[in-house]
């Protein structure tokens, strides 16, 4: 308390060197969440709104990012007071907690990319895993656990939380197989944790997972599938494109998560068994197939436009006018825009489909995947009552990853992604107006508001594209499971009730018809 207390006597930062004070703001998020005083992490972010005030390095940058969202962080800790406060849908402070962490590693990684400056991202990717799984959004958590561990093998307490969310994520399948396959690496993960130095009470914590999980283990081993490593079994260049799907993540399959083995090679996951009305039937069903299809040949197309190394014949004999600021045209570039179209359409569609499947009083005309989640009341954002109250991680997950896009109506400007405004402009100038590809050498500069052209640089607009698909990736995976998770919930609802009938829907075989 002693630390605490002299921290906090320090109202004003101006004495101190920009060094110190971003020293200073990330000692004070320590101090007043270990003191439990919410009062001293208010005067932290008002010491960081002094400070931000100053010219800083982009080493600066990240680190002062990174102190904010702890801060904010402990901020949503010290609000968490019973499971009703862990089952919040909205949380301020977990919004500027993941705000603060993606500026940070935004600097992070351009810093890295010039090489001027080295730092140890782990905290900051085991932060965002951490705040990416609290509200739902696994799939990207164990990515980020990843990329923590990849950095730093010996992360125990990163390994520890990545088998702690691999079990929560079994218990979302409704694929018994998949499920046995995601406690087994949840068991390996926490076994090797344990073996490392840990805090006392993460120990004691993943100690207790793990004994469930051994006599789980113990009592079904025989039915413990093995998990089939390697690349997938296909002719070239299916072999080369397969491949690239698995270490990229991208085919929705839930085992494409743990390792890029044979086993997650596959779009496999559909829509569980439904209930639903008799003219209903192979409604949901049939539209999941068309949100698959979409996602699969924009994927394609990406994959084919970053992968061609020459002009196609298409592209020949086509008169185009030298404009002098290094464009970039042809059938790949083409392609590469194809794929983002698509794919961000499927926001929207994915909000269609819950509209109808929970049915929410929403006009299809004003249907999008920001503003679904809300009623209509002006700028304050209102959580639709029928979503308040249902525990579903998946769909809690899938309404924070629209967060991460961007719309241009009062209350909903504020993106968790950075970016948001601009994969928006991208989009709508793609759509309406004029949207340039220029070459990498080319200076990438965004026109203001009202100006013909929007550009970007190729190499810029082909990572942008890869966040889209994986983001919809993440999204129809969440969309499956949070369906799973309400045909539970209305299943238990229904006991001593007479069931609809349940209308069982078969694969097509290679995607051919039959």
């Amino acid at each position: 308390m002693n630390s605490y207390q002299k921290l906090v006597s320090i109202k004003n930062i101006s004495a101190l060197d920009t060094d110190q004070a971003v020293s200073h703001i990330g000692l004070m998020a320590d101090a007043a969440f270990e003191a439990r005083k919410e009062k001293g992490l208010r005067q932290a972010l008002l010491l960081a709104d002094q400070l931000a005030e100053r010219p800083l390095t982009d080493a600066q940058k990240t680190i002062f990012f990174y102190h904010i969202s702890n801060v904010w962080g402990n901020l949503h800790k010290l609000s968490i007071r019973n499971d009703t406060d862990l089952w919040r849908w909205d949380d301020e402070a977990v919004e500027k907690q993941m705000i603060w962490l993606r500026r940070s590693l935004n600097v992070y990684q351009a810093m890295a990319a010039s090489d001027r400056f080295r730092i140890n991202p782990c905290p900051v990717y085991a932060n965002l895993a951490a705040a990416m799984s609290h509200v739902g959004r696994f799939v990207e958590a164990l990515a980020y656990w990843d990329r923590a561990l990849s950095e730093n093998p010996g992360f125990a307490l990163a390994r520890g939380n990545r088998g702690y969310v691999r079990i929560h994520y079994a218990h979302s399948l409704y694929d018994e197989t998949q499920a046995l396959i995601f406690l087994r690496k949840a068991m390996e993960d926490l076994d090797q944790a344990l073996k490392q130095d840990l805090d006392p009470s993460a120990r004691a914590l993943f100690s207790e997972y793990l004994f469930d999980l051994r006599s789980v283990f113990d009592r079904h081993s025989a039915d413990f599938p093995d998990f089939e490593a390697g690349d997938p079994e296909a002719a070239q260049p299916e072999a080369d494109y397969r491949s690239w799907c698995l270490q990229n993540r991208l085919f929705i399959n839930p085992l494409n998560d743990l390792t890029p083995g044979r086993a997650g090679a596959s779009d496999s996951l559909s829509l569980p068994a439904m209930v639903v009305k008799q003219e209903d039937a192979p409604d949901y069903h049939g539209f999941f197939n068309l949100l698959k299809q979409e996602f699969v040949s924009a994927r394609w197309l990406y994959y084919e436009g970053i992968s061609c190394d020459r002009t196609h014949f298409s592209d020949r004999n086509v008169l185009l006018y030298d404009t002098l600021d290094h464009p970039v045209y042809g059938l790949a570039a083409e392609k590469v825009k194809i794929a983002f179209r698509v794919a961000y359409a499927l926001f929207d569609k994915i909000a269609f489909f819950l509209k109808n499947y929970l049915s929410l009083d929403v006009p299809d005309k004003k249907i999008n995947a920001r503003t679904l989640w809300h009623e209509p009341t002006g700028s304050i954002k209102t959580l639709r009552p029928q979503l308040a109250d249902l525990q579903n991680w998946p769909l809690r997950g899938l309404y924070w990853l629209c967060k991460d896009l961007y719309e241009a109506k009062p209350g909903f400007e504020e993106a968790l992604e950075p970016e948001a405004r601009k994969l928006h402009g991208i989009r709508n100038y793609m759509e309406h107006r004029y949207f340039k590809l220029q070459k990498d050498s080319t200076p990438n500069a965004r026109p203001a508001k009202g100006q013909l052209v929007f550009s970007v640089s190729i190499t810029d607009f082909q990572a942008k594209t890869l966040q889209i698909l994986k983001m919809v990736r993440a999204a129809l995976i969440y969309l499956s499971l949070s369906v799973h998770r309400e045909e539970t919930r209305r299943a238990e609802k229904r006991q001593g009730k007479v069931d609809l009938p349940v209308w069982e829907l078969h694969p097509i075989a290679d995607g051919s018809e039959k």
